[in-house]
């Protein structure tokens, strides 16, 4: 099995040390130097805080490599847990539970696509979740996915492969309706026919 190519940058040598000696001491883990990052498969970051400077890293970093970071910190806030996730953040541990097994399976994680969070962080980000959708998308007619109840019942008539006319009379729409529904979502999110509007819906569960 190939070994996961980790590079780890932390603010101070002493968390450098003892990150590096927790992740040389695994064996599915390959560590690389810095100047290697193009060649790895996860980003590990070890900081105080999330400060403004760290989130510029962040950020630059999910520009320039697109890769998933881990995220070993001493505490955060709601707030900055969210703009961590923008920034291609999957996986957070805080400083004080940092153990060889915790790492490294948030690492191997990471670069299976998958994520970690402490439990409380889920509970934040639920909330997080539930406000958006109560606050922003539900008084725009939306759902989590970005679709209206309306794109959604066409797209499962789609998926159960009825044509316009037969979408039309089951929703009680115009056919010229059906069709704007389905051209707006397909260019809305950038796909190129019906079928990959399907593929999409159902790839994302959002059908």
């Amino acid at each position: 099995m190939e070994r996961v190519r980790v590079v780890l940058q932390a603010s101070d040598p002493l968390s450098q040390a003892g990150l590096t000696a927790l992740l040389q001491s695994a064996p599915e883990i390959s560590l690389l130097r810095p100047a290697e990052r193009n060649d790895a498969h996860v980003l590990v970051f070890a900081y105080e805080q999330v400060s403004a400077e760290v989130v510029t890293v962040l950020r630059r970093t999910a520009l320039e490599t697109g890769l998933p970071v881990v995220l070993v910190v001493n505490a955060i806030t709601e707030s900055e847990l969210l703009v961590a996730i923008e920034n291609r953040v999957v996986a957070i541990l805080p400083r004080g539970a940092v153990s060889a097994e915790r790492l490294v399976h948030s690492v191997t994680t990471a670069a299976a696509g998958g994520g970690v969070l402490p439990p409380n962080m889920v509970g934040e980000l639920l909330k997080h979740i539930e406000r958006l959708q109560r606050e922003v998308l539900a008084p725009n007619g939306l759902n989590a996915s970005g679709l209206t109840p309306r794109e959604v019942d066409v797209l499962r008539l789609m998926a159960d492969g009825k044509d316009t006319q037969e979408i039309a009379g089951e929703l009680c729409y115009s056919e010229r309706t059906v069709k704007n529904v389905i051209h707006n979502l397909t260019h809305r999110l950038k796909l190129r026919n019906r079928s990959h509007a399907v593929a999409y819906a159902l790839r994302a569960g959002m059908i």
